[in-house]
């Protein structure tokens, strides 16, 4: 693929993100942000309890090698390509612009799904915050949940018009205290044994009680928990040095995340204990780390934790709501979407229009919700319930476009005409891996899907929202041909991605 140094528009009449501005901190920071080690770890294992019982661990495992195969291909095609639509460049660079716009709707609704559920979350958590304070009383007092995402919005609006690398400090130290927290925590919880009745119980990494298709079902959570990895590769046309610095701030958040997520659902398993009382008192934690923190070590350990988590919840909401902007502007440049969303603020180089999209809609849906009562996933909390159902369908959404981004990933190592630039090395590693990881997410995906009662199950949301872009992708000829034109422009005119 031919590339040039000219930063010419690609779409004559739109804005353009600055070039090679961003250290590799800032995308390190959004990814890790993104991910919220903190907000994973408090209210992403509660949802698992009724499927797998104490195999969370186990789940977790096999979430981390699959979402390693993922990352090993995106870090294989950031090294080459990289474009502000992530997997929509990437997909669409290699692939083809029909599936480069399928991958990049489905990545689409993840994001808008994720800053959806996070700025409920952000509601319950500072709920579960709240009642901590009040430790003696019988029914602590709670504020409406929904006054709580009025307001988070309204803050969100604010800073989606500052500049990228403030956000990305306030977002990297708020994880930075989580995850000494948590590790504070896990040492505490170790040192104790655990819980008195079962110890420290390590068949919760097999399948003693609990069925393999179980444990594949619930396995969708656990990529929950590391979605959002690859939010640095919608920086690509932003960072410099990309072809560098995108993969490095991959591989180091996966590398960060993984082994600290298994450690600390295990420390969490163990420390609620993996009997009925224990697994009860897990599933209805309105914040595991919070509970646990005042058991173990004390109070004011809990509200710091809990603290944390709250606002690592809407640093959450704050990097989905970022990166979907980026998304929107993509689209918007490439002339799917109004052009009044590939504007880019003078201001801060970002995409502040689009991003205030985003967190427009988190907002109306979050209060529809709320008004009518819906959904109802079974945790006796209504933000809580939200916050699972949106970020299931999108995780759902996530994985159809990792699917197809395992495939990229094995049609540019092994396509002829990408051969000159990737230079022909580790062709069947390169081909191998990513097609089992292709592989491992087509089975997840069926598992979460053919057990489906209701057809407003979470997994089926995120399928009709992929199913939607599909129709586009394939029956809207004329926007596929326009959205191709200009992200093979865009990718043409992108400045070289040096690996050095």
């Amino acid at each position: 693929m031919s590339t040039s140094t000219s930063s010419a528009s690609p779409s004559e009449g739109t804005d353009q993100i600055p070039h090679r501005r961003l250290p590799f901190w800032v995308a390190l920071a959004m990814s890790v942000a993104l991910v919220g080690p903190t907000l994973a770890m408090s209210g992403n294992g509660q949802g698992l309890i009724g499927t797998v019982g104490k195999a969370i661990p186990l789940v977790f495992v096999i979430g981390l090698i699959g979402v390693s195969l993922v990352g090993y291909s995106f870090v294989r095609l950031t090294r080459h390509l990289n474009h502000a639509g992530s997997a929509y460049g990437l997909v669409g660079g290699t692939i083809g612009p029909r599936a480069g716009f399928f991958s990049g709707f489905a990545m689409l609704g993840a994001y808008v799904g994720f800053s959806i559920g996070t700025l409920a979350l952000t509601a319950a958590f500072t709920n579960a915050f709240i009642a901590q304070m009040q430790p003696n009383a019988e029914n602590p007092y709670q504020v409406p949940w929904l006054a709580v995402v009025v307001v988070g919005a309204v803050i969100s609006f604010l800073l989606a018009g500052r500049d990228i690398r403030l956000l990305a400090k306030i977002l990297l130290g708020i994880e930075g205290i989580g995850i000494l927290a948590m590790l504070v925590l896990v040492v505490a919880i170790f040192a104790k044994g655990g819980a008195p009745t079962t110890g420290i119980d390590f068949s919760v990494f097999t399948f003693d009680g609990v069925s393999s298709s179980a444990v594949l079902s619930g396995v969708v959570a656990a990529f929950l928990s590391w979605a959002g990895f690859e939010a640095c590769a919608s920086m690509g046309e932003e960072t410099d040095n990309p072809g560098r610095n995108i993969p490095r701030a991959l591989a180091g958040t996966l590398l960060l995340t993984g082994v600290l997520f298994v450690v600390v659902m295990f420390a969490q398993m163990v420390g609620f204990g993996t009997d009925a009382a224990g697994l009860d008192a897990f599933q209805n934690s309105g914040n595991t780390l919070g509970d646990l923190g005042s058991s173990y070590i004390g109070q004011w350990f809990s509200l710091l934790i809990i603290f944390t988590a709250t606002v690592a919840a809407f640093g959450c909401h704050l990097a989905t709501s970022a990166t979907s902007g980026r998304m929107l502007y993509a689209f918007g440049r490439d002339g799917f979407g109004p052009k009044a969303l590939a504007h880019i603020h003078e201001g801060t180089g970002g995409p502040r229009r689009a991003t205030w999209l985003v967190v427009g809609v988190a907002l109306v849906v979050d209060l529809i919700c709320g008004a009518v009562g819906w959904p109802d996933m079974g945790t006796g909390d209504p933000a809580i319930n939200t916050y699972f159902l949106f970020a299931v369908a999108g995780s759902v959404c996530l994985m159809v476009c990792y699917l197809l981004v395992e495939l990229a990933a094995a049609w540019f190592v092994g396509a002829p005409k990408f051969v000159s630039v990737h230079g022909g090395t580790g062709k069947v590693l390169g081909l191998a891996l990513p097609l089992l990881g292709a592989v491992v997410i087509a089975v997840v995906l069926w598992f979460n899907v053919k057990d489906a009662e209701t057809w407003s199950a979470a997994p089926l949301l995120g399928l009709y929202w992929c199913v939607i872009g599909l129709v586009i992708a394939v029956a809207a000829s004329r926007i596929a041909k326009r959205v191709g034109e200009s992200l093979t422009l865009e990718l043409n005119s992108t400045p070289p991605v040096s690996t050095e």
